[in-house]
């Protein structure tokens, strides 16, 4: 009897990781949204899977059980409470009964007061086993992003930088101080993420497109903000000339008549912020961008800002790329606060091949 329960533990587990592994696919570009995996299995089989869709919609319940397939008396997987309220769309608790799912096993509960355990009554009122809090701890640090949108409606932000063995950003002999495969992860990171903050300096300085360049994500290149305190931005920037279809929001406190009508000519929005100082004057741009829409931001910028936002405590995870040479006399902008140098990187190593370069994940809040 032991043994069948420990089994049966295993397998809601196994599934459940699944479930989770199709989150990851679109997590970052479902909106406001949560990045959502499913996993139909009959028999101990995979019959279905499915993901949240770009932009939110459909939902992963939803595409997964959207199929020529009889899902009747087969499991369903969850990695977030299936929700069960009218939107834009029909609930997905709906379409379960429909398809008359015999066991329903999600993760964690939906933060939304629209469906929070809703899901269980309507369910189980139609005779239908639901087993939630499977892999529990991992659907929290998963959804982290999604619960500060809905407890605090503000954006979750990260941040990433690049560095030398002597802790310079940037080099007098090279446009990059990291390698290719260095570069080839950052962009698969920036895809995780709806919206990319830097500065008008950076941008200006790197000519830095601030895309998804990697094949068959192009799509996922994420909304760009650009933080342009005296409106210096260059206006013959690649990130301009390539804009495509992608937001791009100037936040300023200077008044450029002929700049504000080149930029919105080019499809830029420009937003008005009195002062780009504090504390309280950057949490009032964060509730702004959630008002816009955006859920999880990646800065990519130098180290003053960067700073800026480690002292205020506004950075929930950053990633370092180390590579493994000092620069010396060709280093430019040293990290003379230190700030890089007191983060303890012992442990925090993620396990990516670079080619002798090193890729740290810290939590910071």
């Amino acid at each position: 009897m032991l043994n069948q329960k420990s089994d049966s533990l295993l397998k809601e587990s196994r599934f459940i990781k699944l479930a989770y592994e199709q989150a990851k696919i679109n997590l970052g570009s479902t909106g406001t949204n949560p990045s959502v995996g499913c996993i139909v299995e009959k028999n101990g089989s995979v019959i279905s899977s499915a993901y949240t869709s770009l932009k939110g919609r459909p939902h992963a319940e939803f595409n997964a059980l959207n199929k020529n397939i009889n899902f009747k008396d087969s499991n369903i997987y969850i990695s977030l409470e299936p929700c069960s309220h009218y939107g834009k769309t029909p609930p997905c608790t709906k379409i379960i009964i429909k398809n008359k799912i015999k066991k329903v096993f999600f993760s964690i509960f939906d933060l939304d007061k629209r469906s929070k355990k809703k899901s269980l009554y309507k369910l189980r009122k139609k005779n239908i086993f639901v087993k939630n809090r499977i892999n529990e701890k991992y659907g929290k640090k998963f959804y982290e992003s999604y619960y500060l949108n809905k407890k605090k409606k503000l954006p979750y932000l990260d941040a990433k930088i690049a560095i030398s063995k002597d802790y310079f950003t940037k080099s007098s002999s090279s446009k990059w101080i990291s390698n290719k495969q260095s570069r080839v992860i950052a962009h698969l990171i920036r895809s995780n993420y709806d919206c990319i903050m830097s500065t008008s300096k950076s941008i200006n300085d790197d000519n830095s497109e601030l895309n998804c360049r990697i094949e068959g994500l192009e799509k996922k290149s994420p909304t760009v903000v650009i933080i342009d305190r005296n409106f210096k931005l260059r206006k013959n920037l690649k990130i301009i000339k390539n804009k495509l279809n992608r937001k791009i929001y100037i936040l300023t406190s200077k008044k450029n008549k002929a700049k504000e009508l080149f930029f919105r000519r080019k499809g830029i929005k420009i937003i008005k912020v009195d002062k780009m100082s504090s504390y309280n004057d950057y949490l009032h741009i964060l509730y702004l961008l959630n008002k816009l829409g955006i859920s999880r931001i990646l800065l990519e910028s130098g180290l003053n800002i960067l700073n800026f936002f480690l002292k205020v405590k506004m950075i929930n995870n950053l990633y370092i790329f180390k590579n493994n040479y000092k620069l010396g006399s060709k280093g430019i902008n040293y990290d003379n606060s230190n700030s890089l140098k007191k983060i303890k990187l012992k442990n925090k190593r993620v396990n990516v091949y670079l080619n002798g370069e090193s890729l740290y994940k810290i939590k910071i809040n």
